[in-house]
């Protein structure tokens, strides 16, 4: 399993199934798990984001911040003008659709009842074992859908 960190209210909006794609400057050929982080750093810009969306209630009052957040299947990654024309409103508000970008896919997006602590990092990152262990521990509690 690998780990991406986004600042809030970005993380918390995957979590709650309202954003299917992470938009990046830079493009991955992984796919598999990967960990949904949430960054401990909280810009003004994010800060302003995150009250118009807890204003029109698509969050929650209370983020989490510096923590795993969510587990979604990585499946697909491409550019981001194949992807722009055939998504919401709220998906294109919760990403940056700018030309040579690219659009990272989430299936299967799982929030975690309680968010694990632990420290982020750039780029896709390895969770150390003691979280993922946590992690784990939480879905296997979970009755998914099948």
């Amino acid at each position: 399993m690998k780990a991406l960190t986004l600042t809030q209210p970005w993380a918390s909006s995957v979590a709650l199934g309202n954003k299917h794609f992470e938009t990046r400057s830079w493009r991955t050929n992984y796919r598999g798990l990967l960990a949904i982080h949430a960054a401990k750093g909280f810009p003004k810009s994010a800060q302003s984001f995150a009250q118009e969306e807890q204003l029109m209630t698509r969050l929650p009052m209370e983020l989490p911040f510096s923590a795993i957040v969510a587990i979604v299947t990585l499946v697909d990654c491409k550019p981001v003008e194949l992807v722009v024309s055939k998504i919401s409103d709220l998906e294109r508000r919760l990403g940056d659709y700018s030309p040579g970008r690219w659009a990272w896919q989430f299936e299967n997006i799982i929030a975690l009842p309680h968010p694990v602590s632990c420290s982020g990092a750039l780029s896709l990152w390895q969770p150390p074992t003691m979280f993922e262990n946590k992690i784990l521990e939480q879905l296997a509690t979970l009755v998914l859908p099948k």
